[in-house]
């Protein structure tokens, strides 16, 4: 089935594509060295299982804050030496030029074990370092979704926290900020406690206040961001179901019914008691980092946990399209969505949805599969890469 709308008539197009239109990896995973140039399209990226197709949207999502779409320790992405490299790799970088509508912006990351800084990621915007990853968000965001994402919704409130924070970050660029400030000063609270400082009752109130203040911020803006998406006039695709988004914290509860300030005092209060507690446990038992995201299915009034893995997939398609769809006609930031193995799971009436979404969009969504025929309808609108023994080929 052919795309049913050509792209110079679609309507609520942004003002202007923006994506990467240069990648380099560096001794990352299966590749030594690889550079991909591209324009504004979306990139489809199609190989056998093992090629190398999954690696290549790892690099892309480290150019956001985190660890990755795989979650994983900065050391466990360098690159493997096969049976003809007996080569260690002591580091591994990934470079990206991003057009935007305000010019090009060089963005690098990467490890090297050879400073003495273990697990310690070196960032360069333009060519000069910056010390915090947060201020990646400031350039671009990166969403993904992957077939371990799969059952995001029955892995527990971590999981579904984390999915949270990242639809956060693309729309509000300082949230990661907050996150970051918020464990960083929690895991100090954390470290005196367990080493038996409970009597520093003078530090130890002052990294509660700041765990607080960051706490209620990261608490207030995910509520605001899930309000968003509540607000939205249509979700992005209308053959994707339709989730409502709520989330259960105490902090969350202070924020609806008293004053940000009055939601400080609060949880620094709950800290300063339970702080017994968290050295007895080894863990922080109160603020955000426990909050549960809940989402409903809406049409069938089921809670995503309960639902199919079939409908929990279009479920996170659904909400994640609604995010860059905000976020890409607001036209104030880069979205990249990066979607691994997805379109095999899409009968043919969803896979044509997605793909006119991406389009009308101008999102460069990045998209892997095993199958070159399921992309055919995008036609002359994707840029196409086949992968093969570590080497790229434009199809």
């Amino acid at each position: 089935m052919a795309l049913s709308t050509p792209v110079s008539e679609r309507s609520d197009d942004p003002k202007v594509a923006s994506g990467i239109s240069r990648l380099m990896l560096s001794g990352f995973r299966s590749y030594p060295s690889l550079k991909i140039e591209c324009d504004m399209r979306p990139v489809v990226l199609t190989g056998q299982n093992g090629a190398g197709k999954t690696n290549i949207l790892e690099a892309i999502s480290f150019l956001s804050p985190g660890r990755g779409l795989r979650g994983v320790k900065l050391s466990e992405v360098l690159c493997y030496p096969d049976a003809e490299r007996n080569e260690a790799f002591t580091s591994w970088s990934v470079a990206a030029s991003l057009d935007t509508p305000y010019g090009t912006t060089d963005i690098g990351t990467g490890l090297d074990l050879r400073i003495g800084e273990n697990e310690k990621r070196l960032l360069r915007i333009n060519r000069e370092e910056i010390r915090s990853q947060a201020v990646l968000s400031e350039h671009l965001t990166v969403q993904w979704l992957t077939p371990q994402m799969d059952r995001v919704f029955s892995d527990g409130v971590t999981a579904r926290r984390r999915f949270l924070d990242r639809l956060v970050y693309s729309l509000d660029p300082h949230h990661a900020g907050r996150v970051m400030r918020y464990e960083h000063v929690m895991r100090e609270r954390l470290r005196l406690l367990k080493q038996g400082h409970a009597a520093q009752t003078a530090w130890l109130d002052t990294l509660e206040a700041k765990m607080a203040e960051s706490g209620v911020a990261v608490a207030a803006a995910r509520l605001q961001t899930i309000e968003i998406l509540k607000q939205a006039k249509e979700w992005a695709l209308g053959l994707f179901p339709k989730a409502a988004l709520s989330i259960a914290g105490e902090c969350e509860t202070d924020l609806r019914e008293r004053s940000a300030l009055e939601a400080e005092e609060r949880l620094q209060k709950r800290l300063a008691c339970s702080r017994s507690q968290d050295a007895e446990s080894g863990r922080t038992l109160q603020g955000p980092h426990r909050s549960a995201l809940h989402v409903l299915y809406v049409e069938k009034n089921r809670p995503a946990e309960q639902c199919s893995t079939g409908e929990q997939k279009a479920l996170l398609i659904s909400i994640v399209m609604a995010a860059s769809r905000l976020q890409a006609l607001r036209g104030d930031q880069v979205p990249i969505l990066l979607l691994d193995e997805v379109v095999a799971h899409l009968d043919e009436r969803r896979r044509q949805a997605l793909f006119e979404e991406i389009l009308n969009l101008k999102i460069q969504a990045w998209m892997t599969g095993t199958d070159s025929d399921l992309f055919s309808e995008f036609g002359r609108e994707i840029q196409h890469f086949k992968i093969a023994h570590g080497a790229l080929e434009v199809v």
